[in-house]
């Protein structure tokens, strides 16, 4: 008995089918696909950051970009300290952090004072004044002003003694205001016309219109040319006390021709 080998057709050609007898033809085989390329070694398994989420897939639902977030938030406080820690240094943060938290604690605060804040370099150091500027840490401000005004860099600034005396207006310390403001007057520096009238708006919120007009008459000896802001501020400041505000009004008609000034009814103040 012999055995029949059956070979396989050759691609292309026709075959008989061994039970029906049909005549097939074989078509030729597709090439296998490629395979498939690796993940680059970021993306190999997560977890992986949600900006390169949003470069890989740019249709990812809102839901699992928030995920994502969650997953790669690091707990830290979103606080004002936090917003430009950018521009700050590691160093001056530190500082900034222990101040705030020896404050209350003269003896400490001298310590640390001593052990980290004096060796800061003159960029941390003018960075940690102006962030406790911007927190209205008034007091460790002028504390951190008096350290920068023993360091063989500094100069007399305006610029310096204004952010410092407008913080403190702002925080109602006239009393260390005009401390700050006697010694800028020292140095013989001239305030621009934002710090005057910063000043004049904390003295009226104070309550001591007089002391207003002591640096309104001071701001008009100055060299630099008036500007309408402090005159603003007074003119709306001294609305219960008409006396004064008339001599301001003359002043602003005087140096300001073409403006005009809008005066309330006086029965609004009790004038009547």
């Amino acid at each position: 008995q012999t055995t029949r080998k059956q070979s396989r057709p050759e691609e292309g050609f026709a075959c008989l089918c061994p039970r029906h007898g049909r005549g097939l033809s074989a078509s030729p085989r597709a090439p296998p696909p490629p395979p498939t390329p690796p993940p680059p070694p970021l993306l190999q398994g997560p977890p992986y950051p949600p900006l390169v989420l949003l470069l890989v897939d740019p249709w990812a639902p809102d839901e699992a970009l928030g995920e994502w977030r969650r997953a790669f938030h690091d707990g830290r406080p979103r606080g004002p300290l936090w917003r430009s820690k950018k521009l700050i240094g590691k160093e001056a943060l530190f500082a900034i952090q222990g101040l705030k938290r020896f404050k209350g604690d003269e003896e400490r605060l001298a310590e640390f004072v001593r052990r980290h804040v004096a060796r800061l370099l003159k960029a941390d150091k003018l960075a940690v004044l102006g962030e406790l500027e911007r927190q209205e840490e008034v007091d460790l401000a002028v504390k951190m002003f008096r350290i920068i005004q023993k360091e063989d860099w500094y100069k007399p600034d305006v610029f310096m003694y204004k952010d410092l005396i407008v913080a403190l207006a702002k925080c109602k310390k006239m009393d260390e205001a005009m401390v700050i403001w006697g010694n800028m007057r020292d140095e013989n520096l001239f305030p621009d016309a934002q710090t005057y009238a910063e000043v004049i708006r904390g003295f009226l919120r104070y309550g001591s219109p007089s002391d207003a007009m002591n640096i309104y008459e001071e701001m008009k000896k100055s060299p630099d040319p008036p500007e309408e802001l402090p005159f603003r501020v007074l003119l709306k400041g001294l609305l219960p006390h008409p006396l004064l505000r008339n001599r301001v009004k003359q002043d602003f008609e005087e140096l300001f021709p073409e403006r005009h000034i809008y005066d309330p009814p006086e029965e609004i103040f009790g004038l009547r």
